[in-house]
């Protein structure tokens, strides 16, 4: 064996680990990275959370926005109103009995 045989054999198996191990990490990066399959079904997950609860936000939103223009005064509601009165001001007619 001759001397360029035994480097081109070097080379060759210096060239071979080279490329697994880029492969490897490409690999590795495309799966288990930043921007990865998995951190991609990470964000997927969490936009579906943040889009159920947006949704819960908006539907209390809505209720909360109707309670407020009903209490408006363009459009007064007098059982919302004294509903409230009692609530906040613990206000009770004679009649009635409260219980803590």
């Amino acid at each position: 064996m001759n001397t360029e045989q035994r480097f081109s054999g070097l080379a060759m198996a210096v060239f071979s680990l080279t490329v697994i191990g880029l492969v490897s990490y490409f690999t590795y990066a495309a799966v288990q990275g930043d921007y990865g399959i998995f951190r991609r079904m990470q964000l997927e997950a969490e936009e579906a959370f943040l889009r159920r609860e947006l949704a819960e936000l908006q539907s209390e939103r809505a209720v909360i926005e109707n309670r407020t223009r009903r209490l408006s005064t363009e459009y007064l509601d007098l059982d919302l109103l004294d509903e409230q009165a009692r609530k906040v001001l613990g206000m009770a007619r004679g009649d009635e009995i409260v219980i803590d």
